[in-house]
């Protein structure tokens, strides 16, 4: 059997992790998403346990002193994080876990497990990430300035990721993640246990 891995798809506020990730799950029933904590408002149609778990914001820091996360941050004002037992009892398991998170918690994941698999989504343009921001309409003007403030920021960090896929039409960013996958599960470090059987 292959080894599991953490497959981590980041990028600024706008660029689509949210629907890629929907899509990849979608056309691949055997990934595992991961599911973040997070002390924001769920938007709408978001449900607890599926999008995220939504939790106040002194049982997420019980669950920092608690040691809890793989990795979380601050950011836009709440705090999000990621479960870490759940994440590495499936890569045990053989799974291939899915985490869309932001880029402070995907910088905090390479630090504390630097062997998943980073992925920066990007839009084709600036003009159209904030385009989507404001889409939305679930951010106020305020919001809207910050978050696309914040883009360029990360942006700086893209030198720290495995990949980069940009998302101009969703079904074809799919198809390259999809790929990436692929490629990551032939690699000898994965197939281990696998080439050691042939060889006995």
């Amino acid at each position: 059997m292959s080894k599991g891995f953490l497959l981590v798809i980041s990028g600024p506020s706008g660029s689509g992790k949210g629907t890629v990730c929907k899509h990849i799950l979608e056309r691949n029933e055997k990934l595992v998403f991961s599911v973040s904590a997070t002390t924001r408002a769920p938007r709408r149609g978001e449900e607890d346990g599926v999008n995220y778990f939504f939790v106040d914001e002194e049982s997420f820091k019980e669950m920092v002193e608690n040691d809890e996360f793989l990795e979380y941050a601050n950011v836009h004002g709440n705090f999000y994080g990621t479960p870490k037992k759940f994440v590495l009892e499936q890569i045990e398991k053989g799974e291939i876990v899915i985490l869309e998170i932001d880029v402070q918690g995907a910088l905090q994941v390479k630090e504390s497990y630097p062997e998943a698999v980073f992925v920066f989504l990007l839009p084709p343009s600036m003009s159209e990430l904030k385009n989507r921001i404001k889409k939305r309409g679930t951010e106020s003007q305020e919001d809207i300035d910050l978050r696309f403030k914040n883009a360029f920021e990360e942006l700086k960090f893209v030198d720290e990721y495995d990949y980069i896929v940009i998302n101009d039409e969703v079904p074809e960013a799919v198809k390259k993640i999809e790929t990436i996958i692929g490629a990551e599960k032939l690699k000898v470090k994965r197939l281990r246990n696998i080439i050691d059987s042939i060889l006995d």
